[in-house]
C-alpha cells in the first residue's frame, strides 16, 4: 500500500510538472508573437491553459511603449478571459468562442516629434501589407477603464490629461488578430473623444466592421457563462429555448421559474434567466460532460442565443 501511495505521488508531481512547463512554454510562444505583431514589449505575470474547461487564463498583460519613446505601460489587463474552441487547436485559424478583457489603462504618449506612441506600432504603421493573421472570435467583451495621455511636445515635463472612461462594450465577429490588437486600442480612444490618429484608419483596413452586441455585462465562471442582456425575460426566454431545441435534447422546460435543461453534444447544459432590471434579463449557462466543465459547449450556447438576437 505503502509503495502504491508513492507511485501516485510520484505520477501527481509529474502531471503537474508537465502542465506546468506546458503553461510556460506557450506563455512565451504568445508573448514572442505579440511582439512580433505590434513590435512592442510585451509582459505576462501569468498564463493558464486549461483543457479540461477549454479556457485561458492571462494575468497581469502589459504592453510597453515602442522605441523613440520614454520608457512606460502602453497597455495594462489585469484579467483576461478565454473559453476557446478545443476542436480548432490544431487548425491554422483557432476559434475563440468569448473573449473577455479588462482593459484597466492605455497610456497614450505623444512624444517631442509628434508622433503618437500607438501610431507607431508595427500592426499601424503596416497595416497595408502585412498579411493578416485570422482568428474566429465569436464575442468579445471589454471592459474600459481610463487613458492618461502624456504629450512632451509642450515642454521638458509633459502635460498629462486622464480620461476616465468606465465603460464595459461587447463585440462580434471579430475576424483576425490584428482586428482584435487593433479594437483594444482603437476604442478607447474613440469613447475619450481623442482624433487624428493613424490607428483608427488603420482598424477599417484589417477586416469587416465590428458590430456592437446589445449586451451589458459578461462573467465567465469556472463551469458557467453568466450574461445580462438588453432584452426582456420572456422575449430572452423564448429565444433560449428555441435554441437550445435546435443544438440538442429538452430534458426540463419551466419558464415561470426561468430554467431550461438539455442534452447538447453529449453534455448535461442548464440555463437559468432571471430579470436584472427593467427589460434586461441575466441569464447562466453551465455545460458538464462526465463532471467535467465544458465551457465551450456553453460558450456555443450563449453565442447562438446572442447571434438571434442581432
Amino acid at each position: 500500500m505503502k509503495k502504491f501511495l508513492i507511485v501516485i505521488g510520484i505520477v501527481v508531481i509529474f502531471l503537474m510538472v508537465i502542465a506546468f512547463s506546458k503553461n510556460l512554454i506557450i506563455k512565451s510562444v504568445v508573448t514572442k508573437a505579440a511582439f512580433s505583431i505590434t513590435g512592442a514589449p510585451v509582459h505576462m505575470n501569468g498564463f493558464q491553459l486549461n483543457i479540461f474547461s477549454s479556457t485561458i487564463n492571462i494575468s497581469g498583460f502589459k504592453m510597453y511603449n515602442p522605441r523613440g519613446f520614454p520608457e512606460g505601460t502602453l497597455v495594462s489587463c489585469p484579467k483576461i478571459k478565454v473559453i476557446y474552441d478545443r476542436a480548432s487547436l490544431f487548425k491554422q485559424k483557432r476559434h475563440l468562442l468569448l473573449v473577455e478583457i479588462e482593459l484597466k489603462e492605455i497610456g497614450l504618449t505623444k512624444n517631442k516629434e509628434g508622433k503618437l506612441n500607438v501610431d507607431e506600432l508595427r500592426l499601424v504603421k503596416e497595416s497595408k501589407s502585412s498579411a493578416p493573421i485570422p482568428m474566429q472570435i465569436d464575442l468579445l467583451t471589454l471592459s474600459i477603464g481610463k487613458i492618461v495621455y502624456k504629450d512632451y511636445t509642450v515642454g521638458t515635463e509633459p502635460s498629462v490629461r486622464v480620461y476616465d472612461v468606465n465603460k464595459r462594450k461587447s463585440y462580434k465577429g471579430i475576424p483576425t488578430v490584428q482586428q482584435l490588437a487593433l479594437l483594444v486600442l482603437a476604442e478607447p480612444m474613440k469613447e475619450a473623444a481623442i482624433k487624428n490618429a493613424q490607428i483608427y484608419g488603420a482598424t477599417l483596413l484589417t477586416g469587416v466592421a465590428v458590430l456592437p452586441a446589445a449586451l451589458v455585462a459578461t462573467y465567465i465562471g469556472k463551469d458557467y457563462v453568466r450574461q445580462i442582456i438588453d432584452v426582456t425575460f420572456e422575449h430572452l426566454y423564448k429565444i433560449s429555448l428555441d435554441v437550445v431545441k435546435r443544438m440538442g435534447s429538452i430534458t426540463k422546460e419551466d419558464e415561470p421559474g426561468g430554467v431550461i435543461k438539455a442534452n447538447i453534444h453529449g453534455a448535461s447544459v442548464a440555463l437559468i434567466l432571471r430579470k436584472a432590471q427593467e427589460n434586461k434579463t441575466e441569464i447562466t449557462i453551465s455545460a458538464r460532460k462526465y463532471m467535467f466543465p465544458k465551457l465551450d459547449i456553453a460558450g456555443g450556447v450563449l453565442y447562438q442565443i446572442l447571434d438571434k438576437l442581432r
